[in-house]
Protein backbone atom coordinates (compact mmCIF):
# COMPACT_ATOMS: atom_id res chain seq x y z
CA UNK A 1 0.00 0.00 0.00
CA UNK A 2 1.21 3.24 -1.04
CA UNK A 3 -0.42 6.81 -0.45
CA UNK A 4 -0.93 9.44 -3.50
CA UNK A 5 -1.98 13.04 -2.29
CA UNK A 6 -4.49 14.49 -4.96
CA UNK A 7 -5.87 18.51 -4.75
CA UNK A 8 -9.18 18.74 -5.38
CA UNK A 9 -10.71 22.39 -5.06
CA UNK A 10 -7.71 23.55 -3.32
CA UNK A 11 -7.42 20.87 -0.51
CA UNK A 12 -4.83 18.02 -0.28
CA UNK A 13 -6.86 14.54 -0.12
CA UNK A 14 -4.28 12.00 1.19
CA UNK A 15 -5.83 8.54 -0.62
CA UNK A 16 -4.09 4.87 0.24
CA UNK A 17 -4.25 2.91 -3.20
CA UNK A 18 -2.56 -0.87 -3.86
CA UNK A 19 1.41 -0.22 -5.31
CA UNK A 20 1.60 0.50 -9.00
CA UNK A 21 -2.06 2.21 -8.76
CA UNK A 22 -0.47 5.77 -7.69
CA UNK A 23 -0.71 6.86 -11.77
CA UNK A 24 -4.28 6.04 -11.92
CA UNK A 25 -5.32 7.40 -9.26
CA UNK A 26 -3.81 10.55 -9.76
CA UNK A 27 -5.81 10.57 -13.24
CA UNK A 28 -9.37 9.75 -10.95
CA UNK A 29 -8.20 12.98 -8.94
CA UNK A 30 -7.51 15.54 -11.51
CA UNK A 31 -10.58 14.28 -13.20
CA UNK A 32 -12.19 15.18 -10.08
CA UNK A 33 -10.46 18.39 -9.47
CA UNK A 34 -10.92 19.63 -13.13
CA UNK A 35 -15.09 19.08 -12.61
CA UNK A 36 -14.94 20.69 -9.30
CA UNK A 37 -13.02 23.71 -11.08
CA UNK A 38 -15.35 23.93 -14.07
CA UNK A 39 -18.39 24.36 -11.68
CA UNK A 40 -17.54 27.07 -10.15
CA UNK A 41 -17.50 27.47 -6.22
CA UNK A 42 -19.54 30.05 -5.64
CA UNK A 43 -20.78 30.26 -2.12
CA UNK A 44 -20.84 26.26 -1.09
CA UNK A 45 -19.28 24.40 0.96
CA UNK A 46 -16.36 21.34 0.25
CA UNK A 47 -18.64 18.92 0.43
CA UNK A 48 -21.14 20.71 -1.82
CA UNK A 49 -18.83 21.31 -3.99
CA UNK A 50 -17.59 17.56 -4.28
CA UNK A 51 -21.39 15.56 -4.18
CA UNK A 52 -22.61 18.07 -6.99
CA UNK A 53 -19.25 17.40 -8.69
CA UNK A 54 -19.53 13.54 -8.05
CA UNK A 55 -23.60 13.80 -9.55
CA UNK A 56 -22.22 15.38 -12.72
CA UNK A 57 -19.79 12.59 -12.88
CA UNK A 58 -21.75 9.71 -12.53
CA UNK A 59 -24.21 11.38 -14.74
CA UNK A 60 -21.96 11.02 -17.84
CA UNK A 61 -20.81 7.58 -16.62
CA UNK A 62 -24.61 6.50 -16.53
CA UNK A 63 -24.81 8.47 -19.94
CA UNK A 64 -21.78 6.42 -21.25
CA UNK A 65 -22.91 3.72 -20.72
CA UNK A 66 -26.33 4.18 -21.94
CA UNK A 67 -24.71 5.08 -25.32
CA UNK A 68 -22.73 1.40 -25.30
CA UNK A 69 -25.47 -0.49 -24.37
CA UNK A 70 -27.64 1.05 -27.42
CA UNK A 71 -24.54 0.33 -29.68
CA UNK A 72 -23.90 -3.05 -28.47
CA UNK A 73 -27.94 -3.60 -29.09
CA UNK A 74 -27.99 -2.01 -32.27
CA UNK A 75 -25.06 -4.10 -33.62
CA UNK A 76 -25.59 -6.99 -36.06
CA UNK A 77 -23.23 -10.36 -36.02
CA UNK A 78 -24.80 -10.78 -39.29
CA UNK A 79 -23.44 -7.29 -40.33
CA UNK A 80 -20.26 -6.52 -38.48
CA UNK A 81 -18.99 -10.27 -38.77
CA UNK A 82 -16.83 -9.86 -42.26
CA UNK A 83 -15.50 -6.45 -41.01
CA UNK A 84 -14.21 -8.23 -37.35
CA UNK A 85 -12.66 -11.12 -39.28
CA UNK A 86 -11.06 -9.24 -41.44
CA UNK A 87 -9.47 -7.23 -38.48
CA UNK A 88 -8.20 -9.92 -36.43
CA UNK A 89 -6.76 -11.06 -40.26
CA UNK A 90 -4.65 -7.52 -40.48
CA UNK A 91 -4.00 -8.38 -36.43
CA UNK A 92 -2.48 -11.85 -37.21
CA UNK A 93 -0.61 -10.36 -40.07
CA UNK A 94 1.12 -7.39 -37.98
CA UNK A 95 1.41 -9.86 -35.04
CA UNK A 96 3.48 -12.18 -37.11
CA UNK A 97 6.04 -9.47 -38.84
CA UNK A 98 6.35 -8.30 -34.72
CA UNK A 99 7.68 -12.15 -33.93
CA UNK A 100 9.95 -11.99 -36.68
Amino acid sequence: MTNVTLQIGGRAYTVACDDGEEDHIRMLGATIADKVQSMGSAGQSEPRQLLFAALVLADELHEARAALADALAAASPDRDAPALEALASRLENIASHLER
